[in-house]
Protein backbone atom coordinates (compact mmCIF):
# COMPACT_ATOMS: atom_id res chain seq x y z
CA UNK A 1 0.00 0.00 0.00
CA UNK A 2 2.63 2.37 1.17
CA UNK A 3 4.41 1.63 -2.18
CA UNK A 4 1.87 2.60 -4.22
CA UNK A 5 1.05 5.56 -2.83
CA UNK A 6 4.44 6.69 -3.66
CA UNK A 7 4.51 5.62 -6.76
CA UNK A 8 1.32 7.87 -7.61
CA UNK A 9 2.71 10.60 -5.44
CA UNK A 10 5.39 10.23 -7.53
CA UNK A 11 3.49 10.47 -10.89
CA UNK A 12 1.75 13.53 -9.27
CA UNK A 13 5.19 15.61 -8.89
CA UNK A 14 6.47 14.69 -11.78
CA UNK A 15 3.31 15.87 -14.07
CA UNK A 16 3.34 19.29 -11.91
CA UNK A 17 6.75 19.80 -12.92
CA UNK A 18 5.97 18.77 -15.79
CA UNK A 19 3.16 21.35 -16.45
CA UNK A 20 5.48 23.96 -14.57
CA UNK A 21 8.27 23.65 -16.81
CA UNK A 22 5.80 23.77 -19.90
CA UNK A 23 4.46 27.03 -19.38
CA UNK A 24 7.58 28.54 -18.77
CA UNK A 25 8.41 27.21 -21.95
CA UNK A 26 8.12 29.86 -25.05
CA UNK A 27 5.51 28.26 -27.91
CA UNK A 28 5.76 29.21 -31.67
CA UNK A 29 5.81 33.23 -31.56
CA UNK A 30 5.42 33.22 -27.86
CA UNK A 31 8.56 34.19 -25.37
CA UNK A 32 9.45 32.17 -22.76
CA UNK A 33 9.23 33.39 -19.26
CA UNK A 34 13.09 33.76 -19.15
CA UNK A 35 13.08 35.62 -22.35
CA UNK A 36 10.24 38.00 -20.86
CA UNK A 37 12.60 39.10 -18.02
CA UNK A 38 15.94 39.49 -20.37
CA UNK A 39 13.82 41.53 -22.30
CA UNK A 40 12.14 43.70 -19.52
CA UNK A 41 15.77 44.17 -18.11
CA UNK A 42 16.98 45.13 -21.20
CA UNK A 43 14.77 47.90 -21.58
CA UNK A 44 15.15 49.19 -18.14
CA UNK A 45 18.93 49.09 -18.69
CA UNK A 46 18.48 50.81 -21.86
CA UNK A 47 16.11 53.55 -20.65
CA UNK A 48 17.91 54.27 -17.49
CA UNK A 49 20.94 55.13 -19.88
CA UNK A 50 19.09 57.47 -21.58
CA UNK A 51 17.96 59.53 -19.13
CA UNK A 52 20.81 59.22 -17.35
CA UNK A 53 22.35 61.10 -20.47
CA UNK A 54 22.96 64.58 -20.03
CA UNK A 55 21.16 66.61 -22.99
CA UNK A 56 18.67 63.84 -23.88
CA UNK A 57 14.88 64.39 -22.70
CA UNK A 58 14.61 60.30 -21.77
CA UNK A 59 10.74 61.38 -20.96
CA UNK A 60 10.38 61.63 -24.36
CA UNK A 61 12.43 58.44 -25.41
CA UNK A 62 9.92 55.19 -25.77
CA UNK A 63 11.95 51.50 -25.03
CA UNK A 64 10.84 48.41 -26.37
CA UNK A 65 12.21 45.22 -26.31
CA UNK A 66 11.26 42.04 -28.04
CA UNK A 67 14.21 38.98 -27.63
CA UNK A 68 16.69 41.42 -27.62
CA UNK A 69 15.71 43.43 -30.46
CA UNK A 70 15.22 46.91 -29.33
CA UNK A 71 12.38 49.73 -30.67
CA UNK A 72 13.11 52.95 -30.03
CA UNK A 73 10.60 55.59 -30.20
CA UNK A 74 9.32 58.90 -29.17
CA UNK A 75 10.83 62.71 -30.17
CA UNK A 76 14.33 64.00 -29.41
CA UNK A 77 15.50 67.52 -29.93
CA UNK A 78 18.37 66.97 -32.36
CA UNK A 79 20.13 64.54 -34.95
CA UNK A 80 22.83 64.21 -32.20
CA UNK A 81 20.50 63.28 -29.82
CA UNK A 82 19.11 60.72 -31.88
CA UNK A 83 22.20 58.91 -32.95
CA UNK A 84 23.35 59.36 -29.11
CA UNK A 85 20.40 57.15 -27.79
CA UNK A 86 20.78 54.73 -30.64
CA UNK A 87 24.73 54.44 -29.71
CA UNK A 88 23.62 53.87 -26.10
CA UNK A 89 21.17 51.12 -26.73
CA UNK A 90 23.62 49.42 -28.33
CA UNK A 91 26.00 49.36 -26.16
CA UNK A 92 24.06 47.13 -23.40
CA UNK A 93 24.44 43.82 -23.20
CA UNK A 94 21.96 41.44 -24.76
CA UNK A 95 21.17 43.86 -27.12
CA UNK A 96 20.88 42.23 -31.00
CA UNK A 97 19.73 44.89 -32.78
CA UNK A 98 18.10 48.60 -32.60
CA UNK A 99 15.22 49.81 -34.40
CA UNK A 100 15.63 53.64 -34.68
CA UNK A 101 11.81 55.39 -34.56
CA UNK A 102 13.28 58.33 -32.81
CA UNK A 103 12.00 61.33 -34.79
CA UNK A 104 13.48 64.93 -34.32
CA UNK A 105 11.32 67.89 -33.23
Amino acid sequence: MKKSFRNARSIVIAGALGAALAACAGGPGKESTGELLDDSVITTKVKTAIIAEKGIDGTSVSVETNKGRVLLSGYVKSPDQRQRAEGLARQVGGVRQVENKLEVK
